[in-house]
């Protein structure tokens, strides 16, 4: 049996292509899964983005946030079995969800909340994983006194979206998030954000407010154009974390200063490295499927396309490439 999946051509690494492929066999810890939908994310522009810098030997397959039904399991799978509805963000490491059927390690993936369609389950995981991971894995949130105070820089993407009802619901803290537009500004309120400000003057935007530093940021996009107004704003003591990696060096130097700690959030560490808490993965989808089910959170899905195809996916990437983007897009296939 094979199946169809869309991938970068090698020769021609800026374009996709549409390969078949054997049916891939589970490994011990593995599912088998059928893709019913899959979210494009800014990962998969960047390795995009990378294959075309570097080249490629062979077609690559994109995408790493998925739903979809267990066909099949591994001999060490327990907690899953041929016919649960799944989601997952998998392992960037392994060929990805841009197929019909795909493999995952059952202990990253997460049973699908039972109140979503196939695409409102695929908008969540990736975005879930990073924004509980980077909240209560790297900043600790959940061990913060009432009354602290967290800047989230970008809430109204596919993180912040999640990152701000995640922090109003397990903390006390105060939550601001940035934003600019209208629309985005209430997208960040709808979701329980306590302030929000425009990203462009964050000091200024604060110290209306009363504020001149403020406890923990998390930062959601451009690590470099942030990181000096960032290492204003943080308190004495206070903890930054960034999802995005920096294109520059970062001077330390206010931050030493301040015994200050900066975090990185790569959702995917425990996978690459199969760490001995991989298993945590899948909890935390667990435990998201649980509040979305509950109505407590809501899924970031904004866009949805159909198909599995050439065209499908490249319109998928063109607008995540364009950014602005409250939530996700998704393709149903």
């Amino acid at each position: 049996m094979t199946i169809k999946a869309i991938a970068i051509n090698p020769e021609n690494p800026q374009s996709f292509i549409e390969i078949q492929q054997p049916q891939p066999t589970p490994g011990e810890f593995d599912l088998l899964v059928e893709v019913k939908a899959a979210s494009v994310n800014p990962v998969d522009t960047k390795v995009h983005k990378g294959a075309q810098k570097n080249g490629l030997q062979q077609p690559r397959i994109l995408g790493w946030d998925a739903s979809g039904v267990v066909l099949a399991v591994g001999s060490k799978v327990s907690g899953f079995k041929a016919g649960d509805e799944v989601y997952y963000a998998g392992d960037i490491t392994r060929p990805g969800s841009n197929a019909s059927q795909q493999l995952v390690d059952a202990r990253i993936t997460g049973h699908k909340p039972r109140s979503l369609d196939w695409a409102q389950a695929a908008a969540i995981p990736l975005t879930a994983l990073t924004a509980w991971e980077g909240l209560f894995d790297r900043l600790q949130l959940d061990r913060a006194a009432e009354g602290k105070t967290l800047l989230i820089v970008g809430g109204a993407g596919g993180v912040g979206s999640l990152a701000i009802p995640f922090a109003k619901l397990h903390t006390k803290v105060k939550v601001i998030a940035t934003a600019s537009r209208p629309d985005s500004v209430q997208w960040c309120k709808d979701r329980g954000a306590d302030l929000v400000i425009n990203y462009q003057d964050m000091p200024a935007e604060l110290e209306k407010h009363g504020l001149k530093q403020v406890d923990y940021i998390f930062c959601l996009n451009d690590t470099d154009g942030h990181w000096e107004t960032m290492s204003q704003l943080i308190a004495p003591q206070g903890q930054i974390c960034t999802i995005v990696e920096n294109e520059k060096p970062l001077s330390m130097d206010q931050l030493k200063l301040k015994s200050a700690a900066l975090h990185f959030e790569f959702m995917y560490t425990r996978s690459m490295y199969n760490t001995p808490d991989i298993a945590r993965q899948g909890e935390i989808l667990d435990a998201t499927a649980k509040l979305l089910d509950e109505g407590k959170v809501t899924t970031s899905l904004s866009q949805t396309l159909h198909g599995l195809s050439v065209d499908t996916l490249t319109a998928a990437h063109k607008q995540v490439l364009e950014g602005h983007m409250r939530g996700k897009v998704v393709m149903v296939y």
